[in-house]
């Protein structure tokens, strides 16, 4: 039994935060007021100066397992995602072997009961081996709740091959998400073609690599009457793509933006800085500023971090040879609030609608909220204190972030899930009382 006492209460549904108590009994929110009676045997915490919202839920996260274990596990990664207020995730499928077979996804399913806790959902490949040539087993992967179909870490090449997947598996209620990507115009190279590029000496990747398939995958699915979910983009013009095909209202096509293509540019990469190589590559300031008011409008559903880990000694090497990505579940919470939140560039209602409530929409989840008689399943935020991610505070076995040795102001202090305490700060303890 948990008393909240002098919290804030953060919702999807208002700007505004409802101050009061929260009574926590037996993994179910019991009671919302102010000055609650402390019931006999009830801990207390004061959560002054804290925010409670619902836990988040990432659509987008590489665990790496099966086959590159050495960059993360489905352990240390969901342990990630818990310390930075994260209670489910759904896992990409470019592992090795690929997710595209349902016993591969019975594997992994299997181990994250094990090894996870929290919820682990998995994607499963559209073609096999992600070669995009065949189909790979989607009804088998279907009947073990597979929902999200993708080669993502690469484009599915074929278009003929896409168009006969979309058919087939709408009729099982499946959706696909595209990693949009021309490669013969992208190559390896993950650095916006533009100034930066030229002064760096290094072929950049144009940002019409990205859009020529935002457009195509939403034509495929226009023509098909399939659901296409638009993973990570990064332009101005890709994000007023998929505006454009949502304002017609004659096909179902959902968008993410991940973090860090809000607020990095290619400007930041410096000195070929590995840490900020991703794909698709961060480009300028005026594509910040256009995905950052594609989020407020609703053009983009849901916030997810592409968390993309890999070891230091390949994040080393020089910057074309160097792997893209960038870890995400540690930092994305603190950073959402140090940069938008707190400045007032969007508000907490945002970010639980995107990144809480939207995502496990697009999964067919319960949607968690701070409400009598809801299970708990929720994260409680000091909007004082401060978080330095250094690499013992991270969580990930990979530490390949821009954020690394950095201090932002915010801190997750509380995540329940249910009955279970995932987490919670020394700090707060020190404020609990019996």
């Amino acid at each position: 039994m948990l008393l909240l006492q002098n919290t804030r209460i953060a919702s999807e549904n208002s700007p505004k935060l409802l101050e009061g108590d929260v009574l926590i009994v037996e993994g179910k929110i019991q009671k919302i007021g102010t000055n609650l009676p402390v019931p006999k045997g009830a801990r207390v915490i004061d959560a002054r100066g804290r925010v409670l919202m619902p836990a988040m839920f990432d659509a987008h996260v590489h665990f790496r397992a099966p086959g590159f274990e050495n960059k993360e596990t489905i352990t240390t990664g969901s342990e990630a995602a818990i310390n930075g207020g994260v209670t489910g995730v759904v896992m990409m499928p470019n592992t090795r072997p690929a997710l595209d077979s349902a016993s591969a996804v019975a594997t992994v399913l299997e181990n994250a009961k094990h090894r996870s806790r929290i919820p682990v959902y998995t994607s499963g490949c559209v073609t096999k081996n992600r070669e995009g040539k065949e189909l790979a087993e989607i009804e088998g992967m279907h009947r073990l709740g597979v929902i999200m179909l993708t080669d993502d870490g690469d484009t599915t090449r074929d278009p003929a091959v896409l168009f006969r997947a979309m058919q087939y598996a709408t009729e099982f209620g499946m959706f696909f998400a595209s990693h949009c990507e021309v490669p013969e115009l992208a190559g390896p190279r993950a650095l916006n073609e533009g100034v930066m590029s030229y002064r760096l000496g290094i072929k950049g990747s144009p940002a019409c690599a990205e859009e020529i398939i935002i457009d195509r995958d939403i034509r495929l699915a226009h023509a098909t009457g399939a659901h296409v979910h638009i993973q990570h983009v990064s332009s101005k013009l890709g994000m007023e793509t998929i505006r454009w095909w949502k304002s017609r209202g004659d096909v179902k096509v959902t968008a993410e933006v991940a973090p860090h293509h809000l607020l990095f540019t290619d400007e930041h990469i410096g000195d070929y800085d590995t840490n900020y190589k991703m794909n698709p590559p961060l480009r300028t300031q005026a594509d910040c500023d256009a995905l950052l008011e594609g989020l407020k409008e609703g053009v983009f559903d849901l916030i997810a971090t592409d968390h993309a880990p890999h070891t230091p000694f390949e994040k080393a090497q020089d910057f074309i040879s160097a792997p893209n990505g960038i870890t995400g579940l540690d930092t994305a919470l603190v950073s959402l609030y140090h940069f938008f939140v707190e400045p007032g560039k969007f508000g907490w209602d945002l970010v639980v609608k995107r990144y809480s409530a939207e995502p496990r929409r697009l999964m067919g989840l319960p949607v968690p909220t701070i409400e009598v008689g809801q299970p708990a399943e929720c994260v409680l935020f000091d909007t004082e204190a401060e978080t330095t991610f250094t690499k013992e505070f991270m969580k990930s076995k990979s530490q390949n972030t821009p954020f690394i040795d950095q201090t932002l102001k915010g801190r997750v202090d509380l995540v329940i899930l249910g009955t279970k305490i995932l987490l919670e700060r020394e700090q707060l303890v020190e404020l609990s009382e019996k």
